[in-house]
């Protein structure tokens, strides 16, 4: 539904360049919710500005629902005509709502409708329609200002909806919520994404967004996609950094002579008694040094950090049971004690690089 290649946006100053979206290739299929994370500055809102080109690419191509927006770009009337057309396939949901405090909020939800020809009895029925979707059908006669942060998100959905998008963008629509109301606003993006068969494309820099409503995410920092897929095959995938950082996991190896092992655990696994089960088999004390659970994708999801007696030739053969039964390990030290050895440096570097606002 949503296809970058080769994405680059420049910003040119008198003094200097700044490369804000570096060269990114981006495949959202259709129907799914899918996230982009990264600390502040990493390109984030840049790169969902130019999907629909509120920001013009310096170079690559934009192509959404089969069209091919960058061709749309050129100067004059026809291809401003063009490009219009096609941005009412997109809706957008902004950060800090962008509703006009001199209208009601059905008033707001009207005003797309207005830009784009219907009757005045057309764009009261729609809006109607819409606010009753969202919640807020008793609020249509009220202004903005009397709304609390979630109400006023709510319309802005609504209003990104009036012109019957097949796509969604969302640019940290729940960075500026409390905790509860934005879990009020995930479950209405995922509705909407499953009733209307939305496909949602939203930046965040909130783990739990990801672990809450998205299929697929990417994690990108200076510019560029490090990181992306759908979230259970990222879960699966040894060394993945944004696995690690939706279940971050902590604990040392307690003395030299041991193995560290991150283990996780997904679909099925997550009920099965493994640990125990390992030290049974292997007859071996397993220490458990920290364990997380929570729900993402839409399955459940575990990850463990034990620690095993003896260095890591000595304990190849549980180890490897535990991949024969599919799941994840990543074994943090396969170096002699007190060096940090590359699963561990990897790790630590993910936990650093990825600095929640």
């Amino acid at each position: 539904m949503i296809t970058t290649t080769d994405l680059t946006k420049v910003y040119r100053t008198r003094d200097r360049e700044v490369t804000a979206v570096d060269g990114v290739d981006l495949h959202v299929r259709p129907g799914e919710v899918f996230g982009v994370i990264g600390r502040s500055g990493a390109g984030k809102s840049s790169l969902i500005r130019c999907v629909n080109l509120l920001e013009r690419p310096t170079s690559g191509t934009v192509t959404v629902d089969g069209t091919d927006l960058t061709a749309l770009a050129g100067d004059g009337p026809r291809a401003g005509r063009a490009l219009r057309a096609a941005r009412t396939r997109i809706g957008m949901v902004f950060q800090h709502f962008n509703l006009l405090s001199s209208r009601t909020v059905q008033g707001n939800v009207e005003l797309p409708l207005e830009i784009l020809g219907l009757t005045r009895r057309a764009r009261a029925a729609k809006a109607r329609e819409l606010l009753d979707l969202v919640g807020l059908s008793e609020k249509a006669s009220v202004h903005p200002a009397q709304l609390s942060g979630g109400q006023k998100q709510r319309v802005g959905i609504a209003r990104a909806l009036a012109g019957d998008p097949k796509v969604l963008l969302s640019d940290e629509a729940t960075s500026a919520l409390d905790p509860e109301t934005t879990r009020s606003v995930l479950r209405l993006l995922r509705d909407l994404n499953r009733q209307l068969g939305l496909t949602v494309l939203l930046i965040t820099h909130e783990m739990d967004v990801v672990k809450t409503i998205c299929d697929s995410a990417a994690l990108m920092r200076e510019g560029r996609l490090v990181e992306s897929g759908k979230v259970s095959d990222l879960l699966a995938t040894p060394g993945s950094e944004l696995a690690a950082e939706l279940f971050p996991l902590e604990g040392a190896a307690t003395g030299p002579g041991t193995t560290v092992v991150d283990i996780t655990f997904h679909g099925d696994s997550a009920a099965r008694p493994v640990v125990s089960a390992l030290a049974r088999t292997y007859d071996i004390d397993v220490s458990i040094l920290s364990a997380a659970m929570d729900t993402a994708g839409g399955r459940q999801v575990g990850r463990m950090r034990i620690e095993l007696p003896g260095g890591f030739e000595e304990n190849v053969v549980p180890i490897g049971s535990l991949r024969e039964q599919g799941l994840t390990v990543d074994v943090r030290d396969e170096e002699p004690a007190g060096s940090p050895g590359p699963a561990a440096a990897a790790g630590e570097s993910a936990t650093a690089d990825l600095v929640k606002e």
